[in-house]
């Protein structure tokens, strides 16, 4: 009996491989050595900035010359200088960048220019807002939604009884125009935005 009772206690107790898997403990590993408890940290020596094409050697002389000399010249001949060694290298031509419909903030002349010309290009796309409607017209009126929105009959009248609301987004000028009078012969108002 005593021997049933003692081969069920080991049993009982899972053995340390199979409760962490196998050899996971650092400890167990075959290549460990234990860290000496009095050895101090180490301290490595950190660059002051990241450089990731590591240490240069220095420039050649005629590099230092050179540099000397492009350093003597005039203002007006140092501004020369990039266009031609572009042209000279045949470096492609930078493009522009295009900051439309980027907010640029306060930045003076370039985007006080920029906002000028949005003015007066003509918008094309428009939204149909309805304005107000007679109430013993809403029936015509949610008719009227129904044929230029593809909305169901409890989805109009939900939009029609949300006044002011918009019934139709980016259309154009005619079609806009077009909506605004069939709604207007239902008995509402509605206007272009």
């Amino acid at each position: 009996m005593r021997l049933i009772a003692v081969a069920r206690s080991f049993r009982a107790r899972p053995t340390l491989p199979e409760t962490t898997g196998p050899l996971q403990f650092r400890c167990f590993q075959p290549d460990f050595v234990p860290r000496d408890p009095n050895a101090k940290p180490k301290k490595y020596k950190y660059p002051v900035f990241y450089d990731p094409y590591g240490p240069r050697p220095p420039p050649s002389d005629k590099i230092v010359q050179l540099a000397e000399r492009i350093a003597a010249l005039a203002p007006e001949e140092r501004r020369q200088l990039g266009p031609t060694l572009a042209e000279r290298l045949r470096h492609p031509k930078l493009q522009p960048i295009s900051t439309e419909g980027l907010d640029l903030g306060s930045q003076g002349g370039a985007a006080g220019g920029s906002k000028a010309e949005e003015k007066k290009v003509e918008k094309t796309a428009f939204d149909v807002k309805l304005e107000k409607f007679d109430a013993a017209a809403k029936i015509k009126v949610i008719k009227e939604v129904r044929t230029f929105t593809s909305l169901g009959l409890k989805e109009a009248k939900d939009l029609v009884e949300k006044v002011p609301c918009v019934l139709k987004q980016g259309v154009s000028k005619e079609e806009a125009s077009d909506i605004i009078e069939k709604i207007k012969t239902a008995g509402g108002v509605a206007v272009m935005e």
